[in-house]
């Protein structure tokens, strides 16, 4: 079996948990010899293609000019659209929604990966990328089969876009993260009691209404900090709200490399993810894979995800966020929702990705 994956991702993303899907699928489905995996990339900077054995040439790596990623993906469209025309696979399987490649596909059938319907049910959060859900609509109409990254993401294609439900086969993501965390203290971090958040903090991610949420439990205790994984430096509106609040000093943020954020969890009081909407939530298996107690949302996946795992609150209401704070980091027997965690966690591995990814495969020839 011959499965073609065109470039989109690893052209436009750096880090991320579509790339690491993609890199992790093929990288699985070679090793267990389970078809023979191309893909269409002549360069790509991608950290997950860079560090592995993919024959794929880094594009300018330490130069940036202006219409360097549009060059790259140009050129990398031209090479995908070459090798869809010659034909030489079973099974195409694009990485994100440009639907270029329809006019170049003839009679091979493809695969779709839907991760979240986000643009459907936030498009004012994200009136920057119309085409987004425009595209994903006519992919997912015309594909031969969908794989969605959870029960939660299928429901809402069924019910925003009017799929066939028969059309959509779940297939969990697997595990991201290495199982072995070190609980050694994360270097130039100055805080050493505090609580995770990780990753972008914007729109549906809810970050304001945590900040809300926490201010009484940080002002209450001057020990006690919040520490943001990633997601870019503050923004002036954000740091006017902890301001506000009189809790600026206690509240830090940090760019993260894999290393880094692993200490970071492991030696968190507890993490927490208060987003109003998540495909999947693989912060949720990073906490779980560090031994970290989790509080979260009890929207959309993260209960599918997290199981009896986590401690869950109302995303909505401030109240319910910080009592779940509070009950967590009150708790008297922390390792048994830390045993719980990694229980749930056995469910997922790239291993089972790519085995149930196969037998989609397989059910399209």
């Amino acid at each position: 079996m011959k499965i073609l994956f065109d470039h989109q991702i690893f052209t436009f993303q750096k880090f991320g948990g579509i790339s690491r899907y993609f890199f992790e699928l093929i990288r699985n489905l070679q090793e267990k010899e389970l078809a023979n995996c191309t893909l269409s990339a002549l360069f790509s900077n991608n950290h997950y293609i860079q560090s592995s054995n993919f024959a794929i040439r880094s594009f300018f790596p330490n130069q940036v000019f202006r219409g360097k990623t549009k060059l790259q993906a140009f050129i990398n469209k031209v090479y995908s659209v070459m090798k869809l025309r010659e034909g030489n696979f079973d099974i195409f399987h694009p990485t994100y929604y440009d639907n270029y490649f329809l006019r170049h596909i003839g009679k091979k059938p493809f695969l779709l990966t839907v991760y979240d319907l986000i643009h459907e049910r936030f498009s004012e959060q994200n009136e920057k990328e119309p085409e987004v859900a425009l595209n994903k609509e006519v992919l997912a109409k015309q594909a031969n089969a969908i794989v969605a990254i959870s029960e939660s993401t299928k429901r809402d294609l069924i019910e925003h876009l009017s799929i066939q439900p028969q059309k959509i086969k779940v297939v969990y993501l697997g595990n991201s993260v290495s199982q072995d965390f070190k609980k050694s203290k994360p270097e130039n971090i100055p805080a050493q009691n505090y609580i995770l958040f990780v990753g972008r903090r914007d729109g549906y991610k809810n970050f304001d209404r945590l900040i809300e949420a926490i201010a009484p439990l940080l002002s209450g205790d001057p020990t006690l900090s919040l520490v943001c994984a990633g997601g870019g430096s503050f923004s002036e509106n954000e740091v006017a709200a902890c301001r506000e609040r009189n809790i600026l000093n206690s509240v830090f943020q940090y760019e993260v490399d894999d290393t880094l954020l692993g200490k970071l969890y492991a030696n968190a009081k507890l993490f927490v993810f208060p987003s109003l909407y998540e495909g999947f939530g693989i912060p949720i298996l990073e906490a779980f894979a560090a031994g970290c107690p989790v509080a979260c949302s009890n929207t959309s996946s993260l209960p599918e995800i997290a199981a009896d795992g986590a401690f869950y609150f109302d995303p909505n209401d401030p109240q319910s966020i910080l009592f779940a704070i509070k009950e967590v980091l009150n708790l008297k027997n922390k390792e048994d929702l830390v045993q719980k965690g990694r229980k749930r966690l056995s469910n997922f591995s790239w291993a089972d990705t790519a085995q149930k990814t196969y037998e989609v495969y397989s059910s399209l020839l």
